[in-house]
């Protein structure tokens, strides 16, 4: 054994044997039960970030250690590979985005591989290949026939920079995330998927997750944002009525105004005849575009001169145009009700409109400086006077529903997904667009619509339009010649499914049955960013899929973890602030080994990693003195001994076995709850121990140190594969650490015939006693005023109780 810890060439070694020997390929042929671990798929921007670096060790941890407990792990990696930040690249460098995006695929994969991360290469995918992105194109097929995939006109964030469609999380301040451009809104024909069909089972299917976190429910419960509540009739004097949805009808008498959207046929039919309202709605193109922006942002509108009635007074009710109404939620209408609405009352007090209350605030309330915005009593509302809101719901939909004037109504705010990208580098959308026949599905012979890859782009506009051999299609129905579809999908219908096509490589079906034997995903791992779309949009997919009878189980991931951000000075590290580590760096520097370990040991999973050079250096320091060590007492440790009773062993060894075996226990139920970092602190434990247990002079010593080592290695090796391997197999443990089975506690060691009892008096510590394990009451407290330290600080004091808590400290209160 080298005397030295030189981790790079040993590293090297055994990533290379376990290639050669296929180590981590699996199938479905093992007896053992499976688990399915999964980190979410990286883009392959062309380096590993410390986020990639983290996310994947916690995954490759997991992995390693349910296959020491004897499971058949699936581990599989594959890339995320089309999207615009490969398009903008490719226009940087002057490459075609599929040469810029393999290049990239081939250097990050040799990045994980010095990782050593026990992946299955055997099922790597990239989502760019045709062969991956047919099967999403056969989907999608079957989802129109089913109208569940179909196209519309609709309003929409447009970048014109990027020439693309933008989600709403997709604009900060107004302007795209990536180019900084002022997002317009514009109406262009879209596709979309039904998601919402689905929105009653996704809400409803939350409540049989009990592995993933609360705070990601929630999150996706608020997206979907279930609520009932009433469509409400507003009548305008020769103009098609406004219907108005709202959970609080409680609240209608004290409709102030009615305010739209400035894409509604109201506004848009004003703005013809007045150049102010035609300005205000050309100034709206260009504002926020999510209901989160718009709470905050400073609201603004014009009254367009138009009166409705209201439904149940009869009375005249202004309407306006406001920025804080959008019309793709709801009808585009809203009921403003400013004493009891936060948003109106904004908009009122800017605009100096009434703000009549409704709702019995505390005494002096005053309206001039708020809004009175929680439930209550009725009052000022006639015959609804004296209600609360529940009597107050019943009572005015009866009203309405009598005078024809409103019926109630669930409402969602999860809307149908649209998937349309006016981007080249994507999957292509497998439609053909007739005079005579209108849309047609490409037929499944036909499938997969291929991406040209040998392609120009200069970022103005998709080139697919103007390459004649891609867009000059057949109509399927009539044979007539026909244009294909020039969109792409959004690049989450290939991060929505990814994770069946691992379970099936070569399959010539979008799922085989081998996607029932590794379904569902046992734990999923990526960062909470997602947490809303891409993990909604797989479950909705994983949803459809299993009504096409390609799945048998109705959700994805049993169990869900997200990793926290990696940080350094405060910050998220990112290249635009200058701040980031480069973990090949620190690879070549201090090997694999040593990354992985101040991964795990810096913060438990799901919380902020605050970056530290000393934490990395402390984590090298530790696996030199594990090396060190070994090599020290090799000669021991790697002695055969007789099998031991290690009840007749010394009281000192067998203490001493005890708190390994007490470690193990700890360590072992932390690996199971995903605390990896006290799992690190655990081995440093043993090797604190392992270093007391060598000097001791006693016949049992090597005979236990050998057994600490085997722990210790057994407990690194998820975390240290290479080192761990390599000193097993030096020490003569075994050959092959990975398929060594995880330690058992050995329980006759946890057992003793003597316990150490704290000893408190006024709840502060005094001293220690060691008292017979079948002792009682009464005799625990005579030992516990004998010991000569509480002797000493009883003196000239009143014992007025003592409380014995068993099995950990006696308290004496003294006055």
């Amino acid at each position: 054994m080298d005397p030295k810890y030189n981790p790079q060439p040993l590293e090297t070694a055994l990533q290379q044997q376990w290639a050669e020997q296929k180590t981590y390929e699996v199938d479905e042929s093992s007896d053992k039960p499976k688990f399915y671990c999964l980190s979410m798929l990286p883009y392959p921007s062309g380096q590993l970030h410390m986020g990639h670096v983290r996310n994947y060790t916690i995954g490759d941890m997991l992995s390693r250690y349910q296959r020491m407990r004897g499971k058949n792990v699936l581990q599989p990696m594959g890339w995320d590979a089309f999207g615009l930040p490969a398009e903008n690249a490719a226009i940087k460098h002057k490459v075609p985005p599929a040469k810029w995006t393999y290049q990239n695929i081939e250097h990050m994969k040799q990045q994980l591989q010095r990782l050593g991360f026990s992946y299955d290469w055997s099922r790597e995918l990239a989502t760019c290949t045709p062969e991956y992105y047919r099967w999403e194109q056969w989907l999608f097929t079957r989802m129109m026939k089913k109208g569940l995939a179909y196209r519309k006109k609709a309003m929409v964030n447009w970048d014109p920079v990027d020439q693309t469609v933008l989600a709403n999380e997709q604009v900060v301040n107004g302007c795209g995330w990536r180019s900084g451009a002022p997002v317009e809104r514009r109406e262009i024909s879209q596709w979309f998927l039904k998601i919402t069909d689905y929105a009653d089972e996704l809400l409803e299917e939350l409540d049989n997750l009990p592995g993933w976190p609360d705070a990601v429910k929630i999150m996706q419960r608020n997206w979907i944002g279930r609520s009932e509540g009433i469509n409400i009739t507003f009548d305008v004097n020769g103009e098609e009525a406004l219907k108005a949805y709202t959970t609080r009808p409680d609240t209608l008498m004290g409709v102030a105004y009615v305010c739209v959207a400035p894409q509604h046929p109201l506004a848009l039919k004003a703005a013809e005849k007045n150049a102010d309202i035609q300005a205000f709605l050309k100034k709206c193109k260009h504002g926020q575009t999510s209901e989160a922006a718009l709470a905050t942002a400073e609201k603004e509108g014009m009254d367009l001169g138009i009166v409705a009635k209201h439904p149940l007074t009869g009375d005249p009710v202004p309407v306006w145009v406001t920025n804080y109404v959008l019309m793709e939620y709801g009808t585009g209408v809203v009921m403003a009700v400013p004493a009891h609405d936060e948003r109106d009352y904004e908009f009122s007090s800017k605009y100096m409109l009434p703000v009549p209350p409704v709702i019995q605030a505390p005494e002096d309330w005053d309206y001039t400086k708020k809004g009175y915005f929680e439930r209550g009593t009725l009052i000022n509302s006639g015959e609804f006077d004296g209600m609360d809101y529940d009597q107050a719901f019943a009572a005015v939909l009866a009203k309405l529903e009598a005078l024809g004037k409103g019926e109630k109504q669930v409402n969602y705010r999860l809307r149908d997904w649209g998937i349309s990208r006016q981007r080249y580098w994507g999957a292509p959308i497998p439609v053909i667009h007739c005079e005579d026949c209108d849309v047609q599905p490409v037929p499944e012979a036909d499938l997969p619509v291929i991406l040209p890859e040998d392609v120009t782009v200069d970022g103005t506009s998709s080139p697919l339009a103007g390459l004649p051999e891609f867009v000059d299609a057949t109509c399927p129905a009539c044979g007539k010649a026909a244009k294909r579809e020039t969109d792409t999908f959004d690049t989450f219908m290939e991060s929505s499914w990814y994770y069946l096509r691992y379970n099936c490589p070569g399959a010539d079906a979008m799922v085989d049955k081998r996607g029932d034997y590794w379904s569902p995903i046992d734990q999923y791992i990526g960062g909470v960013e997602h947490a809303v779309m891409h993990l909604m949009y797989a479950r909705f997919l994983h949803k459809v899929m299993r009504d096409e009878g390609l799945v048998h189980s109705n959700e994805p991931f049993t169990n869900l973890l997200t990793q926290g951000m990696v940080l350094k000075d405060g910050a998220k590290m990112s290249k635009s602030k200058g701040n980031t580590v480069d973990p090949q760096a620190l690879i070549d520097q201090y090997g694999a080994d040593t990354v992985r370990l101040f991964a795990m040991f810096a913060a438990p999973p799901t919380a902020e990693l605050e970056w530290s050079d000393k934490g990395v250096d402390g984590a090298y320091r530790y696996l030199n003195r594990v090396w060190q060590f070994t090599f020290d007492h090799q000669a021991i440790l790697s002695d055969t001994y007789p099998e031991i009773d290690w009840k007749i062993a010394s009281d000192a060894i067998q203490a001493e076995r005890r708190n390994l075996h007490q470690i193990l226990k700890q360590a072992t139920f932390d690996y199971e709850r995903l605390q990896f970092n006290t799992v690190v602190s655990a081995c440093m434990k043993i090797s604190n121990l392992l270093q007391a247990i060598a000097n001791m002079d006693d016949p049992h010593t090597p005979a236990l140190l050998q057994e600490g080592m085997s722990l210790l290695l057994r407990l690194l090796a998820p975390i240290t594969p290479h080192l761990s391997a390599h000193l097993w197999e030096t020490l003569g443990f075994g050959d092959d650490l990975d398929t060594t089975a995880w330690p058992e506690v050995d329980d006759s060691a946890l057992q003793t015939s003597l316990l150490e009892l704290m000893i408190q008096i006024n709840g502060k510590l005094r001293s220690k006693i060691s008292v017979p394990a079948d002792a009682d009451k009464a005799s625990i407290e005579t030992a516990a005023k004998a010991d000569p330290k509480v002797e000493e600080a009883l003196r000239d004091k009143t014992c007025r109780k003592v409380i014995v808590v068993p099995g950990k400290l006696v308290n004496i209160v003294v006055g």
